[in-house]
């Protein structure tokens, strides 16, 4: 049938070609984005599962941070005690020291003087702070361990409210006497074993942090797997398919252009 006004094989064809423009559009959208998912429409599911992954690596992250810091934390503590650990030592070297016989008051009064300065030393350490938060105090601290809140808590280390390293840095002692001298040597003693059980205290939290942080690097590691497997573009794919639409859209618009010329056949008609 030859007709005019309507032109079914260039309606067809050019719906082919708009469906061909589309995919090769959308093909375009993924390769110069590197995402599977550029609209809604592509996987509704997939975006969904996609933005709670992302939202979980988000707080992954903020967690990781956290660790680190409290990482930080601690080794800054340890870093102080290490520092007091030696002037204990030296305190008691002084107190042993000033009860040897042969010394004289004036040889005390230079081992009281030293001894008085490292106490100072040791009170100014307790004092120290990270982030204006304070290194040595009773506080118990909470680190975030996971995406959901938990917390892991480990007990402050206090200098100046800890019997042991109070009974040390006692203003009342003086070297210069044997008593005294006596007194200052079991003072240490006490104190440098209580700065050997904070240490290892806080050996074992810096090796509980570490762990915890490999293990949400791990996690995040395996959710970043699981995100780019539902939105990443597979390129070599798409790029396939790209070729197959971009040849779909330059047929179809030759082939639109001789449907549009049916018609004419219709003059041939005419003109007999």
């Amino acid at each position: 049938m030859a007709v005019i006004n309507t032109n079914t094989v260039a309606e067809q064809t050019s719906n082919n070609l708009r469906a061909s423009t589309a995919s090769l559009s959308k093909s375009l959208s993924r390769l110069s984005s590197g995402l599977k998912i550029v609209q809604p429409s592509d996987d509704a599911a997939g975006l969904a599962v996609s933005s709670r992954l992302e939202a979980q690596i988000r707080r992954l992250d903020a967690a990781l941070n956290n660790v680190v810091n409290a990482v930080s934390f601690t080794q800054t503590q340890d870093g102080f005690l290490k520092t007091v650990d030696k002037a204990l030592r030296r305190m008691g070297e002084l107190a042993m020291l000033s009860q040897d016989t042969t010394k004289s008051q004036s040889d005390r009064t230079l081992y009281n003087q030293e001894y008085v300065q490292l106490q100072d030393y040791i009170r100014a350490t307790a004092t120290k702070d990270f982030n204006s938060v304070s290194l040595f105090s009773s506080t118990t601290f909470g680190v975030t361990i996971d995406e959901k809140g938990s917390t892991f808590d480990f007990p402050g280390t206090p200098i100046l409210s800890n019997a042991s390293y109070a009974n040390a840095i006692d203003p009342s002692i003086d070297l210069t006497t044997s008593l005294g001298s006596v007194q200052a040597l079991a003072n240490v003693s006490g104190a440098i074993n209580q700065i050997a059980l904070d240490r290892a205290r806080l050996g074992a939290v810096q090796s509980r942090l570490n762990f915890t942080n490999d293990q949400l690097t791990t996690t995040k590691e395996n959710l970043s797997a699981a995100i780019s497997r539902i939105s990443d573009v597979d390129v070599a794919e798409e790029a396939t398919q790209f070729a197959r639409f971009q040849i779909l859209v330059q047929s179809g618009t030759t082939m639109l252009a001789q449907a549009n010329a049916l018609p004419q056949s219709v003059l041939e008609l005419l003109r007999s």
